[in-house]
């Protein structure tokens, strides 16, 4: 009977029914937040960047790479004058913005760009002035040239080294109303031109006569016609000196229009060639005009031939 008892006990089975919220469970919530948030994140950040200058991006990136420089040597991105944070810059107990390190750069820069400028326009002079004595010691040492040299001037002027060789009364430089040159004068121009030719300077040629009227110089060949092939027969004897045709920049007549001796209108002194030693000062004036149309350029336009000009018309010989 207890064998049967024993078959007949009944079997209990436990269920745990577990609860939720469903078969997906609520983990999806936790991930889309951060997704959202994430988004939310990088648009800020693309926003950030498109609405930041290349300046303020670059002292950005420098200051995290290396922020004590920035700290040390100012930026864009440590407190300028162009922040809206007043303050900042190297002194951080002022209250308004400071001067920007680019622009005290940049006035150091110029202020260096004008000393360099001053000490070439030094150093130029003092080579013009080498050159002007050495011109004297060869006009001096040469027996040939000697009795001329009454005849030459040499002097600086704001345009560089200016020679000028004059008429004497018993020593003219051409014969009345020619522009052949004189044997005489031939040396002299070809001395000078082989002294010349050692330097790297451009030339300009003038030539002056006095005030004595040309005959028929008001509708035919006139004194500008003449002192104008006066100037350019020196540059010939000067070239053939061993002077070379690239270095002239301008050959011009001036007739009467720049006396020497202007209470003497008829002095011979008054015709007279001027060679002037340029400087980069003068060069450069002569070729801004050509650089006007555009100013951006470098002035690079030279002329081929040398020029001839002429100023106002006045009567002179």
């Amino acid at each position: 009977m207890a064998g049967d008892a024993k078959k007949l006990q009944p079997i209990i089975v436990k269920k745990i029914k577990k609860g939720g919220h469903g078969h997906h469970g609520g983990a999806w919530k936790i991930a889309y937040a951060d997704f959202v948030t994430a988004m939310m994140a990088f648009f800020l950040l693309m926003w950030l960047l498109g609405s930041t200058t290349e300046g303020d991006k670059k002292g950005i990136a420098d200051y995290f790479q290396s922020p004590l420089k920035v700290a040390m040597f100012g930026g864009s991105g440590s407190g300028d004058s162009s922040s809206i944070v007043k303050g900042g810059g190297k002194d951080l107990t002022r209250s308004a913005g400071q001067v920007k390190q680019g622009d005290v750069d940049a006035e150091k820069r110029t202020i260096n760009l004008q000393a360099l400028k001053q000490e070439q326009i030094r150093a130029e002079a003092a080579r013009l002035r080498v050159l002007q004595d050495r011109l004297e010691d060869e006009l001096r040492n040469n027996p040939g040239l000697a009795p001329y040299s009454s005849q030459i001037r040499l002097d600086m002027t704001r345009d560089g080294l200016r020679i000028q060789i004059v008429d004497e009364l018993n020593r003219p430089m051409f014969d009345s109303g020619s522009a052949i040159v004189r044997v005489h004068m031939q040396d002299l121009l070809r001395t000078i031109g082989s002294v010349l030719a050692e330097v790297p300077n451009r030339l300009t040629l003038e030539g002056h006569t006095d005030a004595t009227p040309f005959p028929a110089g008001e509708r035919g060949y006139s004194n500008w016609e003449l002192s104008a092939d006066r100037a350019n027969a020196s540059r010939r004897e000067l070239v053939a000196g061993g002077l070379t045709e690239d270095r002239v920049l301008r050959v011009q007549g001036l007739a009467a229009s720049q006396l020497m001796n202007r209470e003497l209108p008829a002095d011979p002194q008054n015709r007279r060639i001027s060679i002037v030693v340029m400087n980069r000062e003068a060069e450069d004036r002569v070729f801004r005009p050509l650089a006007e149309p555009a100013a951006d350029a470098e002035p690079s336009i030279r002329p081929e031939r040398p020029m001839l000009v002429s100023s106002q018309p006045m009567s002179g010989r």
